[in-house]
This record gives C-alpha cells, structure tokens and sequence, in this order.
C-alpha cells in the first residue's frame, strides 16, 4: 500500500456535514425498515470493505455517520484516507447495535463511496503526468455543501487545490473583464483593491489577451481553453514573467497533451464534478 500524508480535517467542520446528511435520511420516523426487522436488543458486527481498488477517503465522516447514531458503536479503522488498497480490502470494522449500525450504513458509504472516487481518479490523473512538471488542482466545481471534503479528497490523492472561495485570491475573468471595460482597467482596479497579500490571477482567451495581460503584471495567468499549439506558445511568452495554468474542459484523455506544453498547473473541474464513485460496501458476517 501507499500513502498520501495528508493532514485530516478537523471533526468541527466534518460533523455538519454528517448530521446534515444524516437528517436528511432519517425524515420524520427514523428507520423504520430496521426498527420493523431487526430485534432492538441485536447486536452485529460488520466490515466496510473495498470492493474495487482505489485510493481510500473518507473515513472520518464514515466513523461519525455511526457515532452521531450511537455513540456506542465502536468503529475500528483498518487504513487511514490517501491509502491504495486492493479489492476486497477491510477498510473498518464496526460493532453494536444491529439497527444503529444499519441506520448509519448508507450516510456513511456515501461520503466514502464519492470521496475515494474523487482520490482514486485523482491520483490516475496526476501519476499520468508524472513526468511533467505540471500539477493537477482542481476548482470550484463542487457540490454545494461539500467543498472542503471534496477538496480533501483532491488532495488525498496527490492533487492540489485552487481557491477554496471567492475570498482567496483576485482570480479576473472573461466577464469581470467585458463589465470592466478592459482587461489592462481590470486588472489596474484588482491591483489596487488588492494590497499585498492577495494574489491576482487573470484569464485569458488568446495570445494578444496574454500579452496585455503580462505587461500589466499579474502573479499567475489562467490560460483558458487553448489548443496545445496555442498553449504552448503561451507558456513560452510567460517564462520567466509568470506562472501559467491552464483550464477549460480538460479530461483525464486530454490531459497528458495539456502537461506536454510546460504549463505550471492544469485545473480541472473534472475531479469534483465528473469522477466515478469508487464501489464500497458493508458486509454482515453471522
């Protein structure tokens, strides 16, 4: 197995989440599948097990799906989030209450389920341009509600990421341009809003955009929607000048050709919004 150190997040900005989910499952009466089949004396334990290979994420909000349930439950990691394990890898094992535990079930394979796809995909993704000296982030391409875990899992598995909100950092689009008048008015307003400590980032859509872009100065240009003979004739004009990133539609097909041009950074939206849950279960041995 390897591993992705990353630091997990605090249980304080996880737990909302949790409940949130939690609440919106449970509806008005609770579980009443479980209250109607299982004794309320039963006790079981089960195994969260992996049923295809992939990076793993998520297993702090798994233990507080069950733990915001029944406090008794006991929830015994067998790996922690950014390891690689192989199908049929028991990720924890969780004893209790037999309807409690199914209670908790779904809500937390959901947020495992979503989080170790995203992890899985995104390492695929950044060990596919190893050889570059491009690094995948990703965007604010998120599911309302779930950025920051979402971007946990980014990083989980090997990726980085851009701004987490709109207060991180001056990022000047196509329309924040066209209501500005220009992009040189643009970007001179940003500066002067900006002081310090808030880096600027500006888009741009051709080389002439770039050009006026540069002379202005900006801390990184976001390279949109370039072809790769475009984009690299962009990254040329940046070096030593800026860092570049490029973005618009980019997949795990096409990405390869972007990292060939020498950009600093590919964003893509893809790995919050377009990756594939990675296929994991609770399983019940009597």
């Amino acid at each position: 197995m390897t591993v992705k150190q990353e630091p997990a997040l605090p249980e304080v900005l996880l737990k909302p989440l949790v409940e949130a989910a939690l609440t919106e499952d449970l509806g008005r009466r609770g579980d009443v599948t479980s209250q109607a089949t299982i004794p309320a004396d039963m006790q079981a334990q089960l195994q969260i097990k992996a049923r295809q290979a992939g990076v793993i994420c998520g297993i702090d909000l798994a233990r507080l799906s069950f733990a915001l349930i029944d406090k008794q439950i006991e929830f015994i990691a067998q790996v922690n989030d950014g390891e690689t394990v192989d199908a049929g890898a028991v990720l924890a094992i969780v004893s209790g209450n037999a309807r409690n535990l199914l209670t908790a079930e779904r809500t937390a394979l959901n947020f495992m389920t979503h989080l170790s796809g995203i992890a899985t995909d995104t390492k695929k993704i950044v060990d596919s341009v190893a050889e570059y000296p491009a690094q995948i982030t990703c965007t604010r391409k998120t599911i309302p509600g779930l950025r920051i875990v979402q971007k946990y899992a980014v990083r989980c598995g090997g990726g980085r990421n851009h701004r987490m909100g709109l207060d991180d950092a001056i990022l000047i689009k196509d329309n924040h341009i066209a209501i500005a008048g220009d992009i040189k008015t643009a970007i001179q307003q940003a500066q002067d809003f900006a002081g310090h400590l808030i880096p600027i980032e500006v888009e741009v859509d051709t080389l002439a955009q770039l050009e006026q872009a540069l002379e202005a100065g900006v801390s990184l240009v976001l390279l949109d929607n370039m072809v790769p003979e475009i984009l690299s004739k962009a990254v040329a004009m940046c070096k030593g000048r800026t860092k570049t990133e490029a973005s618009g539609g980019i997949t795990p097909e096409t990405v390869q050709a972007v990292a060939e041009t020498g950009v600093d950074f590919i964003a893509m939206g893809y790995l919050t919004h377009s990756t594939t849950a990675l296929d994991i279960g609770l399983d019940f041995s009597a």
